[in-house]
């Protein structure tokens, strides 16, 4: 029965998912190799957290993914204690304290991982809440279900990882019935007293939960070289970045040949600006390369989403989609100057191993719901 099963397997979704990630073993091993005594240490960890997401994914494929429902509560009080836990010994990194050291491991980040939780324990509440979202208070505790995590990680804190969040609540919202018109209203709503909160912090000074640098590192983008240091400062990152893509023209500069990247003018290249990489060593050729994986990628889990036999199925598979899309939207934007640095990574190609066991934890969902979301004709 498993064989058979494994002939539902979506095929377009497998290649685009093994290619992505050779891809970015390839550009990894370039853009990390002067950054470390050992050309490889990165390229070694990068492998060993595939691996191990391959084998989870593995385990996860084997049982049904409905039985994920039974532990929905579970998982949302887990994914709760694990963010309070970050915030009470959590180790600061790069300016937030998501970061948890387990003796001589490597630190993990736990908003990664909460992710998932997330995912599937809302995927259950709006199951149950399916026909039942037509007003502001019938969605209210939408809200309040995925607004609990988002606090937690707004202390952290992680704007990054938040905007992740309310991405996933909105679309997953939408497709499981949520009225749209009142749901866009919140969201533009919510979007305009955000302009409005920013305008009176600088024009007033009015406090926001955010570290100043936090704050200049969001809207710096707007005008890079307007950072107070001439582009020295807040906005270097997002100039080193157009530079960086700017210079590989067509075809690229070629593999260990980008100059912004070898002389180590773009900071975070190997994680956060991994796509200034591409687009300087690969050139447009080859960034449009991987927007077109990822789109292939995208696709097919929605065509795996609206072809699951239940409605669990459809928002565990959208909800992941819609983190997948955020990441994308949001770390080539940055890299392209059109959206703030958060500090996100680019799915199956930054750097990371939480942010790449996360993701392919989440492939093993899909592919759960892919072989066992729909009724098998013998």
């Amino acid at each position: 029965m498993e064989l058979k099963r494994l002939k539902f397997v979506d095929k377009p979704f497998i290649l685009s998912l093994i290619i992505l990630i050779a891809t970015g073993i390839i550009i990894l091993t370039s853009a990390s190799s002067g950054i470390s005594s050992d050309p490889f240490l990165y390229i070694k960890r990068q492998v060993i957290m595939i691996i191990g997401g391959f084998i989870v994914a593995a385990i996860i494929i084997r049982y049904d993914y409905a039985v994920l429902r039974r532990y929905s509560q579970v998982l949302y009080i887990l994914a709760l204690v694990l963010l309070v836990l970050v915030l009470v010994m959590g180790q600061e990194l790069r300016g937030t304290t998501g970061w948890i050291k387990l003796g001589p491991l490597p630190a993990v980040q736990a908003a990664e991982f909460t992710k998932i939780f997330l995912i599937i324990s809302f995927a259950d509440f709006l199951n149950n809440k399916k026909g039942l979202m037509n007003n502001l208070g019938q969605m209210l505790p939408c809200f309040v279900y995925m607004g609990l995590p988002f606090v937690l990680i707004m202390l952290q804190p992680d704007l990054g990882t938040a905007l992740v969040y309310i991405a996933i609540t909105i679309i997953m919202m939408l497709i499981a019935g949520a009225n749209p018109k009142v749901l866009l209203t919140v969201v533009f709503t919510a979007l305009l007293l955000v302009i409005l909160t920013l305008f009176l912090h600088f024009q007033f000074g009015m406090w926001l939960p955010l570290e100043d640098y936090q704050i200049s590192r969001f809207t710096a983008f707007l005008d890079p070289y307007n950072d107070g240091q001439g582009g020295r400062g807040t906005g270097w990152n997002t100039i080193q970045s157009l530079v960086a893509i700017g210079s590989g023209g067509l075809t690229g500069k070629g593999l260990f040949n980008g100059t912004q990247v070898q002389l180590n003018f773009l900071p975070e290249h190997h994680t956060d600006f991994i796509y200034a990489v591409i687009g300087e060593e690969l050139g447009f050729i080859g960034a449009s390369f991987v927007i077109i994986l990822y789109g292939i990628l995208l696709l097919r889990a929605v065509y795996i989403a609206f072809n699951s036999r239940e409605l669990f199925g459809t928002l565990v598979v959208i909800g992941v989609s819609a983190m997948w899309l955020f990441h994308i939207f949001e770390n080539i934007g940055m890299s392209i100057g059109l959206m703030p640095i958060t500090g996100i990574p680019l799915p199956f190609l930054s750097y990371g191993g939480s942010s790449m066991l996360t993701n392919i934890i989440a492939v093993g969902l899909i592919l759960s719901v892919n072989i066992r979301g729909r009724k098998i004709v013998f």
